[in-house]
């Protein structure tokens, strides 16, 4: 058979497929009008949802949707800090919609199982990474994800990167993509190798949320003497490899404690390093809610 002889079938094809679109779409409109929708139910799109994310006391965050809430690593505990913690701790138990608690490890003041309760009230789930070993949280809901494995939460989606632990326990970041926004969560992370990994497969990211206190501490002997927590220029650093448009700094505000200090000068120096390398940072106070970049 010539190609001249199939040509005018091939120009019907078009056609044809606007006739059988056509009909698809009446035979859609004749189901929706007997089922009682109205006749442009169909073709309308759901209104996308926005992303609010507000600091909560420490390393805690909560990332608000009009469907459900999401918090990473709250505390509401003035137990574990004592009067060394000066933020104000700042109510969990007001969320809405669908409940999540997601922790980057499970040291007291990351993963504090009577704020996580009260965080997820009756049926919320708390979701962890299942190389940082499991919460002890009894009584909740929870759910395991592998390291890069992407987890559906309600209209959130957590996904565990590496960190490294100053004390060398098991730790995670989390990228939490939800309204149009991703943004990553950084627990209390030292420097570490994985920055350029997680730039070049996530990023960029509409806000970071990074620690930067510089923290030494002398509980565990020998007394190494160096920071066990990333500082103020270390998070500047981490936030230029992974593409952060923003930084917000957490984890840090603790005076007293004994056998911790912090660099007392963090927030000044991560803005003055942050303007050296044109990187954006908000510093929000506890229960401030964050203005994203355009």
């Amino acid at each position: 058979m010539s190609l001249i002889k199939n040509e005018p079938v091939m120009k019907d094809i078009p056609a044809m497929r606007g006739r059988r679109d056509f009909l698809r779409s009446a035979t859609a409109m004749l189901a929706a009008a007997k089922l009682g929708f109205p006749r442009n139910a169909i073709a309308e799109d759901p209104a996308p949802l926005s992303l609010r994310a507000q600091r909560l006391a420490w390393a805690g965050v909560r990332l608000q949707l009009e469907t459900g809430t999401l918090f990473l690593d709250p505390l509401t505990n003035r137990n574990v800090w004592g009067t060394a913690l000066k933020d104000p701790l700042i109510p969990v138990t007001d969320a809405t919609g669908d409940r999540f608690v997601v922790v980057t490890h499970r040291h007291p003041d990351h993963c504090d199982p009577d704020t996580i309760r009260q965080a997820l009230g009756d049926d919320g789930t708390l979701a962890y990474a299942a190389n940082a070993g499991v919460p002890n949280v009894p009584g909740v809901k929870m759910r395991a994800g592998a390291l890069y494995e992407p987890l559906l939460l309600g209209d959130f989606t957590a996904t565990a990167v590496p960190a490294v632990d100053g004390y060398g326990d098991p730790q995670v970041s989390w990228i939490i993509n939800a309204g149009g926004k991703r943004i990553i969560h950084c627990g209390d992370t030292l420097w570490h190798g994985s920055w350029w990994h997680i730039g070049r497969q996530y990023g960029p990211f509409d806000a970071a949320f990074l620690p930067i206190n510089g923290a030494r501490f002398s509980w565990r002997k020998p007394v190494s003497d160096v920071a066990a927590v990333m500082t103020a220029e270390q998070a500047v650093a981490a936030a230029v490899v992974i593409g952060a448009r923003l930084i917000v700094p957490i984890h840090y505000g603790v005076v007293g404690a004994e056998g911790y200090s912090e660099d007392p000068h963090a927030e000044e120096e991560l803005q003055t390093f942050a303007r050296k390398r044109h990187v954006a940072v908000e510093i929000l106070k506890p229960g401030a809610w964050l203005s994203w970049r355009t």
